[in-house]
C-alpha cells in the first residue's frame, strides 16, 4: 500500500514586495528549491512557483476558481471575465466575437500595426540617437494600436497608456498604497464615462471594433465596462513589454541578434522566448474552493493563491538553463499567456503586432541599434514585469 505524504506550505516571511518588484527571480529560485508552494505574508497569499503546479491550477477551475473574494482586479477594473469561471466567463468571452482573432488581425489590424510602426519609428528619429525605446516607441505603439482595436473614439495613445498603467498598477497593488488606488479608480471612472458616451454611437453605427461588439452583444453594461477596462489594462503592457524585453535581450547578445536578422522567420522564436524569459503577466490570483493538496502542499478552503507565471516559465524541471534567453532551446509550451479557459484573448494581437511587424521593421530601419553605454536599461515588476527604460543609440 502506497501512502502520500503531504505537508503545510513553508512560510516565506523573508519575502518583501520591494524585493519582488526589483527582481523576483532569485526569490522564485529559492522558493522553488524548497517547495512548489509557499505562504507569503507580505502579499497575504500562497505563491505557486513550479511549472507543474501552475499548470494544474490553470486546468482545474473546479478546485481553483477565478472568482477570488476581495479581488484587486475587481476593485481596479470591475468584475471582468478574468474573474469569472465558465459558463459565465464563456458568455463574455464570446461577446468579443472575432475582433482579436487571426483573421480579423489579418483583415483589419495588420495595416494599423504597420502604420503605427512607421509613425513611431519617425518619432524615434525625431528624438534622435539616445532615445528611450520604451517611452518613444514601444509604449505609444502599443497604446495607439489599442485605441484603434477598441474603438475608443476621441481618446489618444496618451489617454490609453495612462488608463492602462494606472489600472494595472491597481490590480497589482498588494501594498495597498492609497495613491495607487486613487489613480486606478480615476482611470476606471474615465473609461466608464467614455463607454457611456460612445455606447449610443456604436448601437446606431456598429463596426469591427471591440467596443462596438461588446455594446451590441447583449451582455450587461457592467460587464461591457469591466471587460473594456480589463482589455485596456492588459492591451498596452503585454505588447509594450514584449517589444522592450525582446529588443533588450537581442542587444545583449550579438550572436542571437545576428541569427534572427539572418533568418526573418525566427522573429517568432525571439518573441516566444522573450515572453517565456520575462513573462509580461508575472502573477495572477486564484482561490481554493475546498481543502485540497497541490503538489504535496496542503491548501485550506478559501486560500488565496498567486499563480506565478514568471516562476513557472523558469522552472529547471522544464527548461535547461532557464535563466538565460536562448533562441536555440527546444520548443516547449510556456505559460506567459496563461492557459485553459482564461488563455489571454490578446495573444494573437501581441504576436502579430510585435513579432510580425514592429521588431523586423525596427531592426531594418536601425541596423546599428545598440544599447546606450552611458545610460543603463531598467526593468521592474513582479505582478506585471517589463522594461521601465531602454536607452538606445544607432548613429
Amino acid at each position: 500500500m502506497t501512502t502520500t505524504t503531504t505537508r503545510p506550505a513553508p512560510v516565506a516571511d523573508w519575502v518583501t514586495i520591494n524585493d519582488l518588484y526589483a527582481d523576483p527571480y532569485p526569490i522564485f529560485r529559492r522558493m522553488r528549491e524548497e517547495a512548489p508552494v509557499h505562504w507569503v505574508p507580505a502579499v497575504n497569499r500562497y505563491m505557486v512557483v513550479s511549472y507543474d503546479a501552475c499548470h494544474t491550477i490553470e486546468q482545474d477551475p473546479d478546485r481553483f476558481t477565478a472568482r477570488e473574494q476581495g479581488s484587486l482586479m475587481y476593485k481596479a477594473m470591475g468584475h471582468s471575465m478574468l474573474r469569472k469561471d465558465d459558463p459565465e466567463h464563456a458568455v463574455e468571452r464570446a461577446a468579443y466575437g472575432g475582433v482579436l482573432k487571426p483573421r480579423a488581425i489579418k483583415e483589419s489590424w495588420t495595416s494599423v500595426f504597420e502604420a503605427n510602426t512607421e509613425k513611431y519609428i519617425a518619432h524615434l528619429k525625431e528624438v534622435g540617437s539616445g532615445a528611450d525605446l520604451i517611452r518613444h516607441f514601444a509604449a505609444p505603439f502599443a497604446a495607439a494600436n489599442l485605441v484603434e482595436i477598441l474603438g475608443t473614439l476621441g481618446a489618444d495613445w496618451h489617454d490609453m497608456e495612462r488608463w492602462s498603467q494606472h489600472m494595472i498598477d491597481g490590480t497589482g497593488n498588494y501594498a495597498d498604497d492609497p495613491e495607487v488606488w486613487a489613480r486606478a479608480l480615476t482611470a476606471r471612472d474615465e473609461v466608464e464615462t467614455m463607454i457611456d458616451e460612445l455606447a449610443p454611437h456604436y448601437r446606431a453605427n456598429p463596426d469591427h471594433t471591440l467596443l462596438s461588439h461588446l455594446v451590441n452583444s447583449g451582455i450587461p453594461m457592467e460587464a461591457v465596462k469591466a471587460n473594456m477596462c480589463m482589455s485596456i489594462g492588459g492591451g498596452v503592457n503585454e505588447p509594450r513589454d514584449a517589444v522592450g524585453t525582446t529588443i533588450w535581450a537581442l542587444l545583449l547578445d550579438d550572436a542571437q541578434r545576428e541569427a534572427v536578422l539572418g533568418d526573418p522567420p525566427r522573429w517568432a522564436d525571439a518573441f516566444e522566448e522573450s515572453v517565456r524569459w520575462v513573462a509580461p503577466i508575472g502573477m495572477y490570483p486564484r482561490q481554493v474552493t475546498g481543502d485540497t493538496v497541490l503538489e504535496g502542499i496542503e491548501l485550506p478552503a478559501g486560500a488565496r493563491v498567486g499563480v506565478c507565471l514568471g516562476a513557472a516559465n523558469r522552472d529547471p524541471q522544464v527548461w535547461e538553463d532557464p535563466e538565460s534567453f536562448d533562441l536555440t532551446r527546444a520548443k516547449k509550451p510556456h505559460l506567459a499567456f496563461g492557459g485553459g479557459q482564461h488563455f489571454c484573448a490578446g495573444t494573437w494581437v501581441a504576436r502579430a503586432s510585435v513579432a510580425q511587424v514592429a521588431l523586423p521593421r525596427l531592426f531594418a530601419e536601425f541596423p546599428n541599434l545598440r544599447l546606450d553605454p552611458d545610460h543603463a536599461a531598467t526593468v521592474g515588476g513582479w505582478v506585471f514585469r517589463g522594461m521601465l527604460t531602454l536607452p538606445v543609440q544607432w548613429a
